[in-house]
């Protein structure tokens, strides 16, 4: 025997973004939408945030960071961000793979 459908309430109508936002931080979403009909959804277009941030190089160190950036025609930031990015990764991957790279 299955269970009766749960009677959902029906979702307001919004004025504004921040009207919902702070009607949804304060709702449970299982109670006004059937959250088993529910779908993964990708936003392709969506871009990560990015935040500003001052960081102190050695000059020298800038120069031949604007050197390599110029050799691969890329700007130096884009560039420093990759950088970043393959060391993060590196230093993510457990010890026992780490260990087996550098052999």
């Amino acid at each position: 025997m299955s269970k009766p459908a749960k009677k959902l309430k029906a979702v307001p109508k919004f004025r504004s973004d921040e009207e919902a936002g702070a009607f949804w931080m304060s709702h449970d979403a299982a109670e006004y939408l059937d959250l088993s009909k529910a779908q993964p959804v990708r936003f392709a277009k969506l871009r990560p945030s990015t935040a500003t941030i001052s960081l102190r190089l050695p000059q020298a160190m800038l120069e031949e960071l604007r050197v390599l950036a110029n050799e691969k025609d890329v700007p130096y930031q884009s560039l420093l961000k990759v950088y970043l990015a393959e060391r993060i990764a590196q230093e993510r991957k457990p010890a026992r793979q780490r260990r087996r790279a550098s052999v």
